[in-house]
């Protein structure tokens, strides 16, 4: 193979030493009515040998012969046209050096660029145009004969839908066979798209008369509404259909036929793609070793793969949970191995092990996710909240400062706002450390709040998922019930941000957008899944659990937020009034009454250091005695 493109590139100077040629004897005949000047072929020639050499080596350097020519795309032309431009012009400047002022007319050099620059695009297209429409389809053809291939049916004529459309051209032995498109810009209509045809809107697929076997959304900037309709459209056609993901899914942003993917409850409720500053996050993240606490977990295990996108020097996947562990680590091992990454079993309220992971790796930045998160189970286990939710994050904020890190990101939550449940106190409890810390060091301490992620291990979709699966009934805890939602990738990427954006002390709230009723997502995920709520899936009301609330606020009344840099990221006012020794304290109190395994104590002590939590009336108190808890824990 590297024999063939080495071929392949002395083939590719060939053609344009020979356009380089014919341009500059080009020129000078239609610069002198095509009589070429005897007078000036001595100058041709010493202006012929300039050309030659500077064209060719600035191509080279440029790189434009590392590529297919079958596969030329517009950048690639771009990049000739920038090529010739520079050639010409170092060419012009090193000609009137070697031969002085006057003697070569300038307008030779206007023609020679117009000329040469034809020629290289020329050559180029030719064979692209050759490739994709004469060969490929001559292949196709045979393969067609061959075998059978899916009909496939695009939905979408964008740039997703182009890059589709290409693949499958490009690849004779793809097993899809393309029939058409559909798209709702009705200048597309009747149009074609590679030599593909575009019939018309979605909403009339079923009167095209289109024999296709498979459906792929290509829609990615559709809203919720407009791929609830367009997925309504695809059912009806009883076909199977799947989506391509949103560029932010992907780690190497490459949309491909490899990476469709099922419909799921994410592309109905239409969260917008973020658009990142990723040069300001480049200067926390590029070259540097980074610390992911909880890296196995649902935003852990996203912020490993949106910081491998910013080339760190090593990536510290730290996990207490083996299984997480390990399936982290193979996601990264599919990238290969340009990133360090170093997987670390263990637990943040274990002191000595981080201890020896900072002292061994010396991470820079610290993105700390690792939580007891599932309400029920920290209102019966309140302990282990405070144990690892409270202790653990300030294990790792003295690990840090032992260690003079550059930067710490703490992953909060809405629930921290107007605390009912252990979890959300024993986060709020995370927050003022942060905030009390940043007093008195030169790291960058911050933390993100925001709700729910879809998604994510435990929370409610799976759980739906699981309920549809065994034929229901799903469980909901009221009819009012609503939540914030965001993305999982969302999440992740607007952490990296606000972890840009942060000096130090702030507490960063996201834009959530509009919250939504649990009971519609249920329903959406009822159709999804081919069946019809109420009728094929009951629909069963429980009540509220334990520590829940109704609805779930992102600042307290006290707290006022401003904007910040970016649109999806505001910043909370709220002074700092205790210091970090106050809070380091008033957490003490906290954490040894975990150590009495007794629910109420727990919970008193932490209403006494976030006044505002409110313990809920259907909780359930659990004690265990210094005698059971060996055996029940």
């Amino acid at each position: 193979m590297a024999g063939l493109r080495r071929k392949n590139v002395w083939l590719f100077l060939l053609v344009d030493l020979f356009v380089v040629l014919i341009s500059a004897y080009g020129s000078f005949l239609l610069r002198f009515d095509f009589k070429f000047p005897q007078a000036l072929s001595n100058s041709f020639y010493t202006l012929l040998v300039i050309l030659i050499f500077t064209k060719l080596s600035i191509n080279v350097f440029s790189n434009i012969y590392s590529g297919l020519w079958r596969y030329t795309s517009v950048s690639d032309l771009i990049s000739i046209v920038k090529s010739s431009t520079m050639g010409t012009i170092i060419s012009a400047g090193v000609a009137l050096l070697i031969l002085g002022v006057g003697i070569i007319p300038r307008s030779i050099f206007l023609i020679d660029y117009f000329l040469s620059t034809v020629g290289m695009v020329s050559t180029r297209t030719m064979v692209r145009i050759y490739s994709s429409r004469i060969r490929k389809i001559s292949n196709s053809n045979k393969v067609l004969a061959k075998r059978n291939k899916t009909k496939l049916l695009l939905l979408g004529a964008g740039s997703t839908g182009d890059k589709i459309v290409r693949e499958i051209l490009e690849s004779p032995s793809s097993p899809y066979q393309l029939v058409g498109l559909l798209d709702d810009d009705e200048l597309k209509a009747h149009t074609t798209l590679h030599g593909v045809p575009v019939f018309g809107k979605i909403e009339n697929i079923h009167t095209f008369n289109i024999p296709f076997d498979e459906i792929i959304i290509c829609t990615s900037a559709a809203s919720s509404s407009q791929m609830r309709h367009i997925v309504d459209h695809c059912k009806a056609t009883k076909k199977p259909y799947r989506t391509i993901p949103t560029v932010s899914e992907l780690i190497d942003k490459k949309v491909s036929l490899n990476t469709v993917r099922d419909v799921s409850i994410l592309d109905l409720l239409g969260r917008q793609e973020v658009n990142l500053n990723r040069s300001e996050i480049s200067k926390y993240i590029y070259g540097k070793k980074v610390l992911v606490t909880g890296a196995g977990g649902s935003i852990g295990s996203e912020l490993v793969k949106q910081c491998m996108g910013f080339d760190p020097d090593l990536l510290i996947l730290f996990d207490q949970s083996e299984n997480n562990l390990f399936h982290v680590d193979n996601l990264c091992n599919q990238y290969g191995d340009k990133i360090g990454i170093q997987p670390i079993l263990g637990d943040i309220r274990d002191k000595k092990i981080l201890d020896s992971v900072f002292n061994s790796f010396k991470p820079d930045v610290v993105l700390h996710a690792a939580a007891y998160k599932h309400v029920p189970m920290q209102e019966l286990n309140p302990w282990e909240a405070v144990n690892t939710n409270v202790q653990g994050t300030i294990n790792l904020i003295e690990a840090s400062e032992s260690y003079s890190i550059e930067r710490f990101v703490l992953v909060s939550t809405d629930k921290a706002v107007n605390p009912t449940n252990v979890m959300g106190v024993t986060k709020r409890i995370a927050e003022k450390i942060i905030q009390a810390k940043s007093m008195d060091t030169t790291v960058k301490y911050m933390a993100v709040r925001f709700g729910n992620v879809i998604g994510s291990s435990g929370s409610v979709i799976p759980t739906f998922q699981e309920q549809i699966r065994g034929g229901g009934p799903v469980t909901i805890t009221d009819p009012k019930i609503k939540r914030y939602f965001m993305s999982i990738p969302e999440a992740a990427q607007l952490i990296l941000q606000a972890g840009a954006i942060g000096t130090g002390g702030e507490i960063f709230v996201l834009d959530m957008g509009e919250p939504v009723l649990i009971q519609d997502i249920a329903k959406e995920l009822i159709k999804l899944s081919g069946y019809t709520p109420e009728v094929d899936i009951p629909i069963d009301y429980i009540g509220l659990r334990p520590g829940e609330k109704m609805f779930e606020e992102l600042i307290t009344k006290d707290e006022n937020i401003t904007d910040s840099p970016h649109n999806k990221i505001m910043v909370l006012t709220n002074e700092i009034t205790h210091g970090w020794n106050h809070i380091l304290a008033e957490a003490e109190k906290v954490i040894n009454s975990a150590d009495t395994y007794d629910a109420v104590r727990i919970k008193n002590a932490l209403q006494e250091l976030v006044p505002e939590y409110k313990q809920d009336d259907l909780d359930i108190h659990l004690t265990i005695s210094s005698k059971q808890k060996h055996t029940h824990l």
